[in-house]
């Protein structure tokens, strides 16, 4: 039995503190389905750079990286890596398609500044 319960616990993967909005899902899994590739998760980190010091990175990968933290959205895998991880916690990203906006946005409460692009921020 303990054999058992060392295997679940193995298989477990960490998660982090991303949310992604319902309609953001359904936008990915339409990409996806477009892409007609059902091996790719969307990576969400963050990279030094941009004018406030650091920079979103959004796009699919079918990579796993060891130290990877996933959480699933009906049938959408997030991907954070652990470094990006403190930086995205409670963050919560979004899908706009009005006359103004078109794209993903990300809400980071963990951005003190941002740039006035929204590209980056500190």
């Amino acid at each position: 039995m303990s054999d058992q319960l060392q295997t679940t616990e193995a298989t477990e993967t960490a998660t982090h503190g991303v949310e992604l909005t319902d309609l953001a899902a359904s936008k990915v899994a339409s990409l996806l389905a477009q892409e007609g590739r059902d091996d790719l998760r969307l990576r969400v980190g963050v990279q030094p750079g941009g004018c406030s010091g650091l920079i979103y990175q959004l796009y699919f990968d079918e990579r796993t990286l060891d130290g990877d933290l996933v959480r699933d959205f009906g049938g959408v895998e997030v991907v954070v890596d652990r470094m990006s991880a403190p930086y995205l916690q409670g963050a919560s990203i979004d899908f706009s398609d009005t006359i103004e906006k078109q794209g993903f946005t990300i809400d980071n409460p963990n951005a003190g500044s941002s740039c006035a692009c929204g590209d980056s921020f500190s």
